[in-house]
């Protein structure tokens, strides 16, 4: 029997953020695959969970809205990750990241490997890499990989600079948000204009197309040196948690589609607006409410 193929696997942590309004499934892989998912591309998650209420709760959240649960191991020895995460007063997080836990064990196995290497995009991040096991699992996943969606979601202490630097090479599609571009640049000596900054970077690893959000000043995208800005959509943020990952399924699910760089942006910064708004990374919802803020924009020109 054939093995059945899906348009983006994720790979990565999942997890409960345990915010001060009460717990909320994440984990960026996992919000990432749900976002997708409710964009309409079939979507596969590939991670680890403990044997415990909290695991069974996430395959729920996942199964409910039809990502793919198949490849999320259940692990008899770790618990099920959790995260402390509590807002600031501009409304960004900051988070406490327990360790260790059932995705620091991900095991790479035939089947998995197979799915990823028959995914139009594979995206991952730089925090399921912070153990061995699961690290030296995403190096096989990104081997097998044809389009690499690198989404570095930088969590101090839990990366290297040299882990970074590879994780970028490999990349098809980068995403940072504007903290980490500023980083990347410190890093290695490079220069201080944002603008700047996101050409050197794609020059400096060699990636196809980067994006960059700005938080409430939008985002932009740099194709082979060439910039695209979108401002951002006004939002009453709920908490912030999340946006960046909606942002990102919602460009690629336009890009799959077809829509131009600029269509594609726009989109994305509706989506990243609308979970603003929302509280948690994955609310229900459906995409005609995204479509309309994007429209209202098109409407108002």
């Amino acid at each position: 029997m054939q093995q059945k193929t899906f348009q983006a696997v994720c790979f990565g942590e999942v997890l409960w953020d345990l915010l001060p309004t009460g717990a909320q499934p994440g984990g960026a892989p996992m919000n990432v695959a749900y976002h997708l998912q409710k964009c309409g591309l079939p979507t596969a998650m590939i991670s680890r969970v403990g044997q415990d209420e909290r695991g069974e709760q996430l395959l729920q959240v996942l199964q409910r809205n039809g990502v793919t649960t198949e490849f999320v191991q259940v692990d008899t020895h770790h618990q099920t990750g959790i995260v402390h995460a509590t807002p600031g007063s501009q409304h960004e997080m900051s988070y406490e990241i327990v360790a260790p836990v059932a995705w620091d064990f991900i095991e790479a196995d035939a089947k998995s490997l197979e799915i990823v290497s028959t995914a139009d995009y594979f995206i991952c991040g730089s925090l399921a890499a912070r153990s061995s096991v699961s690290h030296q699992s995403l190096l096989q996943y990104l081997e097998a990989a044809r389009k690499k969606i690198i989404d570095i979601n930088l969590r101090p202490p839990h990366y290297t600079r040299e882990l970074v630097s590879y994780l970028l090479k490999q990349a098809s599609i980068a995403k940072l948000n504007d903290h980490e571009l500023t980083l990347m640049a410190s890093w290695f000596d490079g220069p201080s204009a944002s603008s700047d900054q996101v050409k050197w970077l794609q020059d400096h690893f060699t990636i196809p197309l980067i994006l960059i959000t700005l938080g409430s000043k939008g985002a932009m995208v740099c194709q082979e040196g060439k910039i695209i800005t979108h401002p951002g959509f006004p939002a009453v943020v709920a908490d912030t948690v999340g946006s960046g990952d909606s942002f990102l399924a919602a460009f690629i699910s336009k890009l799959q589609k077809g829509s131009s760089l600029s269509e594609s942006l726009k989109f994305a910064n509706a989506m990243g607006a609308f979970i603003a708004s929302k509280k948690g990374a994955c609310p229900a919802y459906e995409l005609e409410e995204v479509g309309a803020i994007a429209q209202g924009e098109a409407n108002s020109q």
